[in-house]
């Protein structure tokens, strides 16, 4: 009898779930039809933490079924990251609106910027999704995670330190780091760690810049167990990758159930990495705190947030020690995952288009004819005249957009203009710019909208290289940083890094791509390109999965 039960119970539980996840996917239907656009309908809702798991490995078998059995709606938009695969498809066939309904809520998509626009203008009738960003409250609440009052304090703060005296450090640090790398890079035969270095970049400009902690740049090969600066990146890595675990379980839990799990298994080293990343993060408050009675500290966002946490002692106005841990992270996580994502996607496309290369080189020997480690270092002169490199970064982001941004209409009604119709908006309702539609539309990106061309975002005949002017896409039509009053305070710091390391790597140097045994140089960049296409998807940010297959080489510039 008790085996019986034992394997009657899972069943009867399974039956009683579906029963009621059936029950709400119809009752969501017909709250979206009510809306009167165009709907699409999915079994599982597309934040379903088990199924964020199991997505691509299900639906791979899944597809290989005959007609609409492998080939539905469940299939076209049920696995994270569909957007990028799907494009601007759904809504050429659709409209600028459509709705994906699912037991746990409705999503509208929309790609007409003029609508985008009014959403992220109407910050109370669309506040940002928290559910779907508190994923990032490991170590406290912080900008990206609170809303209202809080976020208004949070924001300041935060804001306050991205001023052109901090770009001039970033500026600075991004060029020194560079020559570095560059170093360590041409100094070996072929190189199949580009995304681990340019992640090592990233944090190190960040903590530099950030956090007054400054590390010297250390290839893959080059560190040590003992590497402090590694062992930082790799526990910030460790606990980004496994994000959702660990916010499901909760780092004080994992601390407490720590002495009694082998050391061996998973969450055993999780629990000690977000320790060891506490400490890191404490090391560098106590530090700061310790200079704040200097006549004349250094402005870096560390120094800020510690103001802060000394304001709140007094006021209650600032932010808590926990508030600074939640703040450090946050910026960790999107201050140098983002960069550092991009910076790979980047490296891979130009690996792939070497014509582009020599279009960005001959901007930078026009800015700067000399070739020594010191050049470029006049910011406020050097990076407005470096359109083409940021433009790289610009058409680098309008394809893959590493964060992507949700609202919704949480508890209230709200109404919206989709071209000439009114929709209203029940609660509960999600509202998401489509970003890889309206990225990719070819009524505003032009009939190439698919391919990556830089070029793109330079005016014609604005002047020569070293004074051309960037294309400023019109409201709603490029999301990069997001828009509105939420949109990322550390654009430019990403903007100013980014161009500095390019400018250093392509100034005097090429990237190559190692062919593969009888293959030709146009096989190997369609190889590249493939890659970039196919293998991309979403861990916590949408990255490249495995840029390791491919190897490059850096030679000397004739």
């Amino acid at each position: 009898m008790a085996s019986a039960a034992a394997i009657l119970w899972p069943i009867i539980s399974l039956t009683i779930w579906a029963l009621y996840c059936s029950v709400c996917l119809a009752r969501n239907y017909q709250v979206a039809r009510k809306i009167g656009l165009p709907v699409r309908v999915i079994p599982i809702d597309h934040t379903n933490a088990v199924w964020t798991l199991l997505d691509r490995k299900v639906l791979y078998y899944i597809r290989k079924l005959p007609g609409f059995l492998g080939n539905n709606s469940f299939t076209r938009y049920n696995f994270r990251t569909w957007e990028l695969h799907d494009r601007c498809s759904s809504h050429h066939e659709m409209g600028d609106a459509f709705i994906i309904v699912t037991p746990f809520r409705n999503w509208l998509y929309i790609s007409n910027p003029a609508t985008i626009t009014e959403v992220f203008r109407r910050r109370t009738d669309f506040p940002q999704c928290i559910e779907l960003t508190e994923i990032l409250d490991v170590f406290g609440k912080n900008l990206g995670t609170v809303e209202g009052r809080q976020w208004q304090v949070q924001r300041k703060i935060i804001a306050s330190c991205f001023t052109e005296q901090n770009y001039e450090v970033v500026w600075t640090e991004s060029l020194s780091l560079a020559h570095d790398m560059l170093e360590y890079w041409t100094k070996k035969r072929d190189i199949s760690s580009s995304a681990d270095d340019l992640r090592t970049l990233s944090l190190h400009v960040l903590t530099g810049a950030g956090f007054g902690k400054h590390f010297p740049f250390e290839g893959h090969d080059e560190r040590t167990e003992t590497s402090v600066s590694g062992n930082y990146k790799n526990a910030l890595q460790m606990i980004l990758e496994n994000c959702i675990l660990i916010m499901g379980i909760g780092p004080k839990v994992l601390a407490r159930i720590r002495p009694f799990l082998p050391k061996a298994w998973k969450l055993a080293i999780l629990s000690e990495t977000c320790a060891e990343f506490q400490r890191y993060m404490t090391i560098m408050y106590e530090e700061e705190k310790s200079k704040q009675a200097d006549t004349a500290p250094v402005r870096t966002l560390m120094s800020s947030l510690v103001r802060a946490s000394q304001v709140e002692a007094k006021t209650g106005a600032g932010l808590t020690e926990r508030e600074i841990y939640g703040n450090m992270f946050m910026l960790n996580f999107a201050g140098h995952d983002t960069t550092a994502h991009t910076f790979t996607f980047a490296i891979h496309f130009l690996a792939a288009h070497p014509d582009v290369q020599a279009w960005v080189s001959e901007e930078i020997r026009a800015v700067h004819t000399d070739s020594q480690r010191d050049a470029l270092n006049n910011y406020s002169v050097d990076f407005p005249r470096l359109v083409r490199c940021l433009a790289v970064m610009l058409e680098t982001l309008r394809l893959y957009t590493p964060v992507p941004v949700a609202k919704w209409t949480d508890k209230g009604t709200a109404s919206l203009r989709i071209g000439s119709k009114i929709a209203l908006l029940p609660p509960n309702t999600m509202v998401i710019p489509s970003y890889a539609a309206v990225h990719t539309d070819p009524s505003i990106w032009g009939s190439d909208s698919l391919e990556w061309r830089p070029s793109r975002w330079i005016k014609a005949n604005s002047g020569p290289p070293g004074n051309e002017e960037l294309i400023v896409p019109s409201d709603g039509s490029f999301l990069g940083w997001s828009e509105g009053a939420r949109n990322c305070p550390a654009k430019k710091f990403s903007q100013v890094e980014f161009v500095a390391t390019l400018a250093i790597l392509l100034r005097d140097w090429h990237v190559d791509i190692v062919p593969e045994s009888g293959e030709s140089l146009v096989d190997s960049q369609k190889r590249v390109m493939d890659l970039i296409e196919n293998d991309s998807g979403a861990v916590l940010l949408l990255q490249m999965l495995h840029p390791e297959r491919v190897s490059l080489v850096w030679s000397k510039s004739t």
